[in-house]
């Protein structure tokens, strides 16, 4: 809890508008995107700038209260619910980009601006930052950065740590850093940048990030490519890859996704085959062309029943925003949808498919999947009904199982989604006890006294289940 006093300090700090503890205000910052996670807050505070938020950060950790900074809570592991209590950190007021510099291709923005928002402006001047989460219309920079955010074209152009070059961050004991800088190349010290973005809120508070950009690519084309079977078209991910094809996005569809998929979005998808591969090649006109008509090749050759080229770009678009509200479309089935992200190894990609459909078979439950094939990022996903405490335990039995499938074949529990609370169980399967330990000992040196985002990540204890990766 909260005394008055310490609740007076803080609106001392911030103001009594930007302090709130309503008991309504509480129950909304009480969950986030994950299903069946939920714990109330003591308060919510909204700082104004970094100074503000190192006030808050040092009374924080002398009275050891939780801390639990937060985006647009569109996080999918339970990473920004504040389990044990506290104050969740809204960045609503520090939205702003701050600088767009064109001679050095980086742009600098605040953690609060949306990601959707950025990119705009960014392709305003003609330049590109690739990462594109599929929530990247609500979703905002700071919660990318701090769960490392994937989405459409990973395969090609890498995720949020890829272009991630400075870091503004408030450390647990209230310290202002700054990490990196606009540089092609800085080995100076321990790498922090790198070591705090994806640490879910465990370590710091970023406060302000330093982007790359890149040349927007001259052409982009965009294709389907249709099968009446899963396998093969799982296997057309490997062989585009094994003949030096890297694609901009190549995302794998399931029939029963598509179903749902094309009665959300009504833009003409096929429903009568088995599964379905979005290709986009981008880059120069004439490179573009010529990977185009051999990932074409490919396809027919590995039994693909049609191949079907958008013929413009508004065509182009509808196929990827489909593919983007896979989620929104599948959870307008049953009250409660779990989508997971098990991750493998490219060329492991067939076996995986094949083995989520036997686990759906052994545990009697619906799972569609759909995800970024092209880097092995499966998002097999369930439609469900929490209440039923039956068919959830049949549910969470499905997805230890894909899990441990997926360490099995060299992969991993998550890929992009986070541990949060969500994964923590699972983490020992993929990093054994040793890695444990030394996760442990960096979490214990930056913030011992535990008030950074506090029971993320390190599960109080495992799951029976030993699995340890290749």
């Amino acid at each position: 809890m909260i005394s008055e006093r310490l609740k007076k300090q803080f609106i001392h700090i911030v103001g009594s508008e930007n302090y709130r503890d309503s008991k309504a205000e509480k129950l909304v910052y009480s969950y986030d995107a994950t299903p069946n996670y939920q714990s109330m807050p003591d308060a919510i505070i909204v700082p104004r700038n970094t100074e503000e938020v190192s006030q808050i950060v040092k009374l924080c950790n002398e009275h050891r209260i939780p801390l639990v900074p937060r985006g647009s809570g569109t996080n999918l592991c339970a990473g920004t619910c504040p389990t044990e209590g506290g104050i969740v950190l809204l960045f609503t007021h520090m939205n702003k980009l701050l600088e767009l510099d064109e001679e050095n291709l980086t742009v600098t923005v605040q953690p609060g601006l949306v990601t959707l928002d950025m990119i705009q402006a960014v392709e305003a001047k003609g330049l590109f930052y690739p990462p594109d989460p599929s929530s990247m219309k609500i979703s905002t920079i700071g919660g990318n950065i701090n769960e490392n955010s994937g989405g459409l074209r990973g395969l090609k152009y890498g995720v949020t740590r890829d272009y991630v070059l400075a870091l503004e961050a408030v450390m647990p004991n209230g310290d202002i850093i700054r990490t990196g800088g606009k540089l092609a190349k800085d080995v100076a010290g321990y790498d922090l940048t790198r070591l705090f973005v994806g640490s879910e809120g465990t370590l710091c508070i970023i406060t302000e990030a330093t982007l790359k950009l890149v040349p927007m690519p001259e052409t982009k084309q965009t294709m389907l490519a249709l099968y009446q079977d899963i396998e093969a078209a799982a296997k057309t991910v490997s062989t585009i890859i094994s003949n030096k094809i890297i694609p901009a996005t190549l995302e794998f569809l399931d029939q029963p996704t598509l179903e749902v998929v094309e009665d959300f979005a009504k833009i003409g998808l096929p429903t009568d085959v088995q599964a379905v591969l979005l290709i986009e090649q981008d880059g120069p006109l004439e490179v573009v062309a010529r990977d185009m008509q051999k990932i074409q090749e490919i396809c027919l050759a590995e039994k693909a029943v049609s191949v079907q080229v958008a013929q413009s770009e508004l065509e182009a678009e509808a196929l990827r925003t489909a593919r983007r509200s896979a989620l929104s479309a599948l959870a307008r089935l049953k009250p409660t949808t779990i989508l997971e992200d098990a991750t493998v190894p490219r060329s492991e990609i067939a076996t995986m498919v094949k083995a989520i459909n036997e686990i759906a078979v052994k545990y009697q439950v619906k799972i569609c999947t759909f995800g970024h094939a092209g880097d092995g990022n499966l998002h097999p996903t369930v439609a469900t009904d929490v209440r039923d405490h039956e068919e959830m335990e049949r549910v969470e039995a499905a997805f230890e199982d894909i899990f441990a499938k997926a360490i099995e074949l060299g992969g991993t529990i998550t890929g992009e989604h986070g541990v949060g609370m969500m994964k923590a169980p699972y983490l020992e399967w993929k990093l054994g006890t040793e890695g444990i330990a030394a996760m442990k000992a960096i979490k214990l040196a930056f913030d011992p006294n535990n008030i950074m985002n506090p029971g993320k990540v390190f599960a109080k204890e495992s799951r029976k289940r030993v699995v340890v990766s290749k």
